[in-house]
């Protein structure tokens, strides 16, 4: 059966818009996420379709056993001095980058070649890295490629959206997986990725030997999306639980080893009222849902946690920077006393001037799961919109306050659903 293609529309325009900046271009992702094939089939076809004869599309494949002699610098060089030979621009195309010698040099001085346009990927080890743009000294211009988004998978799914969605929340989106057909295919696919890919280039990257620490350090966050943690709480469990003595640093360590990897996020604490961060505790996403779910081996699918992993991985690929938001609520007991409590705004997503507060919700049952979801928006002062997003299937709805309830699906599937 032939693999299936996804078009990833988004990711094409960021490329367009970029074309010709004097920037390198360097896209980025976890591991299998389709950076490959986004600049190789989808970028290329979009030159071709566009007029750019293939004699000024300079493409090289380090990867590939007849382009290893290339991987050398010198001589690769003097091949892209060869495919020069007029003062039309030319767009050069580099896939596994880092398999070249000396590649932050030699792109550096690709940058110098002033009818050149420079487009990079790499897929292991240091080039995973997400600091990977400071290696070209402020001349790079990342393009972050997300496994696919709902809306993405649904274009090539052939059942129904409810049958979509509860196999997406439990498979995710990597486009391997969304193209197998079988369930126990992809469950042996995603569960064999951490150790033999994602590890695999943890390890290389930062010179280490796996550990048991590094394996349940994953299946400990996998188990708290959703939740407020911090190293110090996870070194708690690690010592409370698995009677391991591994330190607060050797945590922070191994978070950022995957966090530098693409494989979770964190989100942090921020006090709307203050307007600034606050505190330690923070929260993680995977940037896979079904990466997470294979991690701890399908068994914890709580679809109110994932739902809620799935509607940040979507902020994050619309652009938004986004926080866990926090307001204060100040209320007088029976005795006249004043209680503070904090209050907890799921998502607070920026970016610019825009900013949107937003509550994920499975369902909302009654008139008290009504009143609880939107309490802290109730405390929120400003004129930035208040959106409550469900599971249940429903029109857009506003009420008196201006808060805004969508279903999930109408959330997702429509690109433009925070201006509804």
């Amino acid at each position: 059966m032939a693999a299936v293609e996804y078009r990833r529309e988004k990711y094409i325009q960021d490329l367009v818009l970029r074309m010709g900046n004097g920037l390198i271009k360097v896209i980025t992702g976890m591991r299998r996420v389709g950076k490959s094939y986004l600049l190789f089939k989808l970028f290329r076809d979009y030159l071709r379709d566009h007029s750019v004869e293939d004699s000024h599309i300079i493409s090289m494949e380090f990867d590939r056993w007849e382009c290893r002699m290339y991987r050398n610098p010198e001589r690769f060089m003097a091949w892209v001095a060869e495919q020069i030979v007029d003062d039309g621009i030319y767009y050069i195309l580099l896939d596994e980058v880092q398999m070249l010698t000396s590649f932050e040099e030699v792109l550096n001085s690709l940058l110098h070649i002033r009818n050149a346009d420079i487009y990079v990927t790499g897929s292991n080890s240091k080039f995973l890295s997400k600091d990977v743009i400071t290696e070209f000294r402020g001349r790079g211009d990342e393009i972050h490629v997300y496994p696919l988004t709902f809306r993405e998978y649904m274009q090539r799914f052939s059942g129904d959206t409810y049958h979509g969605w509860a196999e997406y929340y439990t498979y995710g989106g990597l486009p391997a997986v969304a193209g197998m057909q079988t369930d126990s295919q992809k469950m042996g696919y995603l569960g064999s990725l951490f150790r033999e890919v994602y590890f695999k280039d943890i390890m290389e990257r930062n010179q280490l030997s796996l550990s048991q620490e590094l394996d349940d350090l994953v299946n400990i966050l996998a188990s708290s999306v959703g939740s407020l943690t911090n190293p110090s709480r996870i070194e708690s469990t690690f010592k409370t639980v698995l009677r391991s003595g591994i330190s607060v640093n050797t945590i922070k360590q191994y978070i950022g080893f995957l966090e530098d990897s693409f494989l979770i996020d964190e989100a942090c604490r921020y006090d709307i009222k203050g307007r600034k961060y606050i505190g330690s505790l923070l929260k993680y996403y995977f940037e896979d849902v079904g990466l997470r779910n294979a991690r701890i081996g399908f068994r914890q699918t709580e679809e109110t946690h994932l739902m809620e992993n799935i509607l940040y991985n979507e902020l994050r690929y619309r652009g938004f920077c986004v926080d866990v938001g926090i307001v204060e609520d100040r209320t007088k007991d029976e005795d006249g006393i004043c209680q503070r409590r904090q209050l907890e705004i799921d998502f607070v997503a920026h970016q610019g001037s825009l900013r949107y507060y937003i509550q994920s919700a499975l369902s909302l049952l009654d008139e008290a799961k009504i009143q609880q979801e939107k309490a802290s928006f109730y405390k929120v002062r400003d004129f930035h919109k208040r959106i409550i997003v469900v599971k249940d299937v429903m029109p857009v709805q506003r009420d008196e306050a201006g808060i805004v309830t969508i279903s999930l699906y109408d959330f997702l599937l429509n690109p433009r659903s925070l201006e509804l």
